[in-house]
C-alpha cells in the first residue's frame, strides 16, 4: 500500500514537471520582458496565440505619458513589407490590435517604443502569433483532462514496470483508454474547431501534436497487446512509458498547423 502511494506521488511529480516544461517552452507561450525608457522600466507581455473572432489585442503598461509606441507586423512566414500600427494611449496603458487572420494564420510582430530621443524595440527577434478558432469548453476541458491523466497513468505504469508490480496490465489498459479517448477521439474535435481540420498529422501533414498522439497510442497499443492474457511485457510497457514522457515533453504546438499564404 505504502509503495503504491509513493509510486503515485513520484508519477505525479514527473507529470507536473513535464507539463510545466512543455507549456513554458512551447511556441505559443507568451514573450515577457522589460525595457527601460527615461530611467523607468516598462514591462511587456506579448501573446503568441489568439483564439476566436476579432483582432488580437496588444496592451502594455507605460505610466510615463511621454512614452509612445507602435507595432510592426507582417504575415509569417512571408517577405511581405512590414505594416505599422500606432498604439493609442488609454490612461496608463498603450494599446493596439493585430488584424484578425484565418485559422492557422500567423503574424510576426515587434513593439517599438519611444520617449523623446530614446528608441527601443521588443523583442529583439519578432514574436510569432498564431490565430485559431474558438474551441468549445465542453470539448477542450475533457480533452486536456484526459490527456493529463493519461500521462499520469502512463508514468505510473512505467514505475510499475520497473518494480515488477502486479498492476501493470491494468495500468497499461487504462493508459491506452485515456490517451485514446483524449487524443484520438477528442483531439480531432479540438483540431477541427481550432484549425478547421480533424487531422493534420501523418499521412496528411506534419503537425507534431497529432503525430505525437499517434506515436504514443501505437506504443501503448503494442504494450497492451503484449500484456494480454496475463503475459509479462515489462520492457514493452516501460518503453511505452518512456516514449510517452519524451514525446509529451516536446513543447506543445511545435510544428503546429500553419496556413500556407497565397
Amino acid at each position: 500500500m505504502i509503495r503504491a502511494v509513493v509510486l503515485w506521488i513520484v508519477a505525479a511529480v514527473v507529470t507536473f514537471g513535464a507539463a510545466a516544461w512543455q507549456r513554458e517552452t512551447g511556441p505559443t507561450y507568451p514573450v515577457d520582458g522589460t525595457v527601460v525608457l527615461g530611467g523607468r522600466e516598462v514591462s511587456l507581455h506579448l501573446e503568441r496565440s489568439h483564439g476566436g473572432e476579432g483582432d488580437q489585442p496588444v496592451r502594455l503598461r507605460a505610466e510615463d505619458p511621454a512614452v509612445s509606441g507602435e507595432i510592426e507586423w507582417r504575415r509569417f512566414p512571408t517577405s511581405d513589407p512590414l505594416s505599422v500600427i500606432p498604439m493609442r494611449r488609454e490612461g496608463a496603458w498603450l494599446v493596439a490590435a493585430l488584424p484578425h487572420q484565418p485559422p492557422a494564420g500567423k503574424l510576426e510582430y515587434q513593439v517599438k517604443l519611444a520617449r523623446e530621443s530614446e528608441r527601443v524595440m521588443f523583442p529583439s527577434r519578432p514574436a510569432v502569433t498564431r490565430f485559431k478558432g474558438s474551441v468549445p469548453l465542453w470539448i477542450l476541458a475533457p480533452h486536456i483532462l484526459l490527456m493529463f491523466v493519461g500521462m499520469l497513468v502512463s508514468n505510473r505504469a512505467g514505475l510499475e514496470a520497473i518494480v515488477a508490480g502486479n498492476q501493470l496490465r491494468r495500468l497499461a489498459y487504462a493508459t491506452l483508454a485515456l490517451l485514446g479517448a483524449g487524443g484520438l477521439l477528442l483531439g480531432p474535435l479540438v483540431q477541427k474547431a481550432a484549425f478547421d481540420a480533424y487531422w493534420t498529422g501523418v499521412p496528411f501533414g506534419y503537425d507534431l501534436t497529432d503525430n505525437k498522439t499517434l506515436i504514443v497510442a501505437a506504443a501503448w497499443g503494442w504494450a497492451a497487446w503484449r500484456l494480454r492474457g496475463g503475459r509479462s511485457a515489462r520492457w514493452e510497457a516501460l518503453a511505452a512509458a518512456l516514449l510517452t514522457l519524451i514525446v509529451f515533453a516536446i513543447p506543445h504546438s511545435t510544428w503546429g498547423s500553419q496556413l500556407k499564404w497565397k
